[in-house]
């Protein structure tokens, strides 16, 4: 649970924005966003593979080259 403690001369504005970063910083919302609803343990499996993929797929697709421009091999000569 997040808690802050107000100054005295501290206006309502900068005590929210300070509460707001400290729930953003312990990741209250999201984790009460992953228990809103149940997830069966297939699903699980398959969402965490499905991430898998994503995540592989991501690097993969920044370790590939830019540029084709290498050159092609020759074709074999014809008889």
């Amino acid at each position: 649970m997040a808690f802050i403690t107000v100054n005295s001369n501290e206006s309502i504005e900068s005590a929210l924005r300070r509460f707001k970063r400290k729930v953003i910083s312990e990741e209250i919302i999201k984790d009460l966003k992953k228990h809103a609803h149940f997830i069966p343990p297939s699903q699980k499996a398959k969402l965490k593979s499905a991430n898998a993929r994503k995540r592989n797929r991501r690097r993969f697709r920044q370790q590939r080259p830019m540029n084709n421009t290498a050159p092609r091999p020759a074709a074999p000569p014809s008889r």
